[in-house]
């Protein structure tokens, strides 16, 4: 969905072309994956950050156009709400110190930001759900003034089910009713980007869908919306429930929601997923382009497959394959699951634990699926939602016999050392490794995340007698202090 959009209306003969235009796109891909060592190269990483923008007390400032003209810099792009930005960094290699090198780009960036907006008496934070929003900052009113977000908008609100509003049951149990997609704009999310070195795609593809809800739930920094106590990762709900409409969680649906864990472990090829994403969810928005896909590849060419890139970005799963035509044609795997913050340094923390466990586990992962049953996994993924470290999970073993429930932090302790084996097996230096399990592994000691942070000083703000919006704007101050000095999150003390 990064793409320009400056069409407005569509015919039925306009979804038939772009129909037709998407399975030549697929036959094309399919062309395309079969070339010998298509995709092999370095390991690398990348990253989008989302960010708010607010003011001296916390609130959300609608300034993001004027803080992207000021800046012109092509990783600095507009998010669907006004008060939200993404932060693009440039990919780093894997071999040597790839997550200090992403933290650098991140404090470099930031630090830029922050300067603009003091100027301004406010600021720029990453969090996952800001708590001081309020039911006036959604609505029309409230989004980018683009084509692309008008467009989106008003495709989803065609497509969704709205009748029943938005309700999510935590602490507290919240009912909201919006007939616009601006709810989506809350969740604020940290995307990690991997480019693997080899070509078992499928393993690892495997492995990176069975520790996703692992690194939901330690990871979580989502806890409150509107003055509301609800899931620890409440982004996961509230996602659900603005795009497809729903009422509770998604699990088995006909058809099958846009915003989804998946729908079963990866069998043979990449192109499985793809394949998938065409087959099961009709186009929103069909912009056909005038490449011939099968042609480009009949040449000899890497085609650039816009109609399949653009529906993909319409169909929002918490990990996406991403297939990457320029430079060095390749496959990437984006984890779209993580909440933003609290500090650059858990986030970077975050990556080098996903990115090393899903390698240490990638090589031996056929008898875990075999022992993990995909609803289950499904399950695990908003349980962790819902309770983050505090979690109980079904985990595979392959000696099991019969399935098992074990607290989430207990099989993250376990799994550490598999995360370290990952990391060193594409190429991170060992000092590089040691230094960023360490910071999760001091996490799990402390068993305190952004959600469990936030919502302990939720609650003795409320016993202090504050108004649940006072509590909101306090917590945002304290939570902005920690964050901007980078103190990782296990060492934030009380207000």
């Amino acid at each position: 969905m990064g793409q320009s959009i400056q069409q407005a209306s569509f015919r039925s003969e306009d979804f038939q072309a772009f129909q037709s235009k998407l399975h030549c796109c697929l036959d094309a891909l399919e062309r395309v994956l079969q070339r010998p060592g298509f995709g092999a190269g370095e390991a690398s990483i990348g990253a989008e950050l989302e960010l708010y923008l607010v003011d001296g007390d916390g609130y959300p400032v609608p300034d993001n156009l004027l803080v992207q003209r000021a800046f012109r810099d092509a990783g600095l792009t507009l998010e669907l709400n006004r008060y939200n930005l993404e932060l693009n960094l440039e990919p780093v290699k894997a071999r040597g110190e790839p997550f200090s090198a992403l933290q650098q780009q991140l404090l470099d960036k930031l630090s830029l930001l922050r300067a603009f907006m003091a100027r301004r008496d406010g600021s720029v934070l990453a969090i996952g759900i800001l708590p001081t929003l309020r039911e006036g900052d959604f609505g029309p009113q409230a989004m980018t003034d683009i084509p692309r977000y008008h467009v989106l908008a008003e495709a989803i609100r065609q497509s969704r089910d709205s009748s029943r509003g938005i309700r999510i049951e935590g602490q507290d149990v919240m009912q909201l009713v919006h007939e616009d997609v601006t709810v989506e704009g809350a969740c604020t999310s940290f995307q990690i980007h991997y480019r693997p070195a080899g070509t078992d795609f499928v393993r690892l593809w495997n492995a990176v869908q069975l520790i996703t809800p692992l690194m939901i739930g330690v990871a979580a920094n989502s806890p409150l919306l509107l003055g509301h106590r609800l899931w620890q990762e409440t982004r996961v709900p509230l996602f659900c429930q603005a795009i497809d409409g729903l009422v509770s969680v998604p699990g088995l649906r006909c058809p099958p929601p846009r915003v989804s864990f998946g729908h079963g472990w990866l069998r043979h090829s990449p192109f499985e997923l793809f394949r998938e994403t065409v087959q099961l969810y009709p186009p929103l928005i069909p912009i056909v382009s005038d490449e011939e896909p099968l042609a480009v590849v009949a040449r000899g060419g890497t085609p650039k497959l816009a109609e399949l890139c653009l529906h993909d970005g319409t169909i929002w799963s918490w990990n996406r394959p991403i297939y990457d035509p320029g430079g060095e044609p390749h496959l990437r795997i984006e984890m779209r699951g993580l909440p933003a913050g609290p500090s650059i340094a858990d986030m970077v923390a975050n990556a080098a634990l996903f990115i090393g466990l899903a390698q240490g586990l990638a090589r031996g992962i056929d008898p875990l699926l075999s022992a993990q049953p995909f609803p289950c996994a499904c399950e695990n993924f908003y349980r962790a939602a819902q309770f983050g470290m505090e979690a109980m999970v079904y985990w595979p073993t392959a000696r099991q016999n019969g399935l098992t429930e074990r607290p989430l932090v207990d099989v993250l302790r376990q799994l550490l050392h598999l995360a370290g084996e990952g990391l060193v097996e594409i190429g991170v230096a060992p000092g590089e490794t040691a230094r960023w399990l360490a910071l999760i592994e001091e996490r799990l000691q402390c068993r305190q995340t952004g959600a469990s942070w936030q919502l302990r000083q939720f609650n003795r703000l409320l016993a202090g007698q504050c108004s649940r919006q006072q509590a909101s704007q306090d917590l945002v101050q304290g939570y902005r202090r920690f964050s901007e000095q980078n103190i990782p999150v296990a060492r934030w003390p009380d207000l």
